[in-house]
C-alpha cells in the first residue's frame, strides 16, 4: 500500500485515479455523512451542483428524502437541513436518503468518484477508515482533503495525518514503501503537533472561524472528537454513499 496526501481535489493528478480514494472534509461534509449513516440514513447522495440535486431528488417522495446543504456555511434556501452533523439525529434521518451539497466536500467526492474504491473519513470515524484500508490493502491510496474553495485547510490535513500515522503504526511496511509523497510526512507531523488539542486548532483555523461566526462552536467540538463513530461511508455508485 502506498499513501498519497493531497490537500485539495485540485492538487490531485489529472491523468490517473487511485485504487482507493479517501475523501476528507472534517468541517463538515464527511463528518455529516458518517453521522447520518450511523443514525440510520438509507444513503447520502452528494452533488456539487444545487440544480442537479433538485432535479434528482424530485423523483423521491418527500417522506423518503431530505435535502441538505450549505453555501458559505449557510443552509441552502428551501432545504430541510444544512450541513451540521448535529442535525442528523435518528428521528430526523432514519431510513431516508440525504441529498447533500456543500461548498467543498462534494467537489472532492466528484473528483474521485470513478476510482475503484471511494470512502469518506473524518476525525470522528478515523479508526473505521484505517481498519478498512488495512483490511483491503489497496495498492495506491489517495487521501484527499477538501480544503476551502481550492485552498488548504489545516483540519483536513490533520485528519489525513491521523489516518496515515495509524496505518504506519499498524503496518509492517517501511516508511519509504508506505509514503508516496512528502505531504504524508507533513500531515503526520501536523497531527502529532495538535492531536491532544484538535478543538483549539479547529477554532483557530480559517474554516473554524467562519463557523464560529455562524454560532457553530458545538459543531467544532463534535467534529474535533476522534473515533467516536464506528461507521464507514463507502461509495456504491458514483456520488452515492452507504454504510459499509
Amino acid at each position: 500500500m502506498k499513501l498519497f496526501v493531497y490537500h485539495t481535489p485540485e492538487r490531485t493528478p489529472t491523468d490517473r485515479l487511485p485504487d482507493c480514494a479517501v475523501v476528507i472534509d472534517v468541517l463538515r461534509a464527511t463528518t455529516t455523512i458518517a453521522t447520518a449513516l450511523d443514525a440510520g440514513a438509507e444513503a447520502v447522495q452528494t452533488f456539487s451542483n444545487i440544480e442537479e440535486l433538485m432535479r434528482q431528488s424530485e423523483s423521491w417522495s418527500t417522506d423518503k428524502r431530505l435535502r441538505a446543504g450549505e453555501r458559505g456555511g449557510m443552509t441552502v434556501k428551501g432545504f430541510e437541513l444544512g450541513n451540521s452533523p448535529l442535525a442528523c439525529k435518528p428521528s430526523v434521518v432514519k431510513s431516508k436518503r440525504l441529498f447533500l451539497t456543500t461548498t467543498n466536500g462534494t467537489r472532492a467526492l466528484e473528483r474521485v468518484e470513478h476510482s475503484p474504491q471511494v470512502i469518506t473519513a473524518a476525525q470522528i470515524n478515523r479508526r473505521s477508515a484505517v481498519n478498512y484500508l488495512l483490511e483491503t490493502q489497496p495498492e495506491t491510496v489517495w487521501i484527499v482533503g477538501s480544503g476551502w474553495e481550492g485552498d488548504y485547510s489545516v483540519e483536513d490535513t490533520a485528519c489525513a495525518g491521523a489516518i496515515a500515522q495509524s496505518i504506519l503504526q499498524q503496518s509492517d511496511a517501511s516508511l519509504i514503501d508506505l509514503f508516496g509523497n512528502d505531504e504524508v510526512i507533513g500531515a503526520i507531523a501536523l497531527y502529532e503537533q495538535w492531536k491532544d488539542n484538535l478543538l483549539n486548532v479547529f477554532r483557530q483555523c480559517s474554516h473554524g472561524q467562519r463557523l464560529l461566526k455562524l454560532n457553530g462552536d458545538e459543531d467544532l467540538f463534535y467534529c474535533s472528537q476522534t473515533d467516536i463513530v464506528d461507521v464507514l461511508p463507502i461509495q456504491k455508485q458514483p456520488g452515492v454513499l452507504v454504510k459499509y
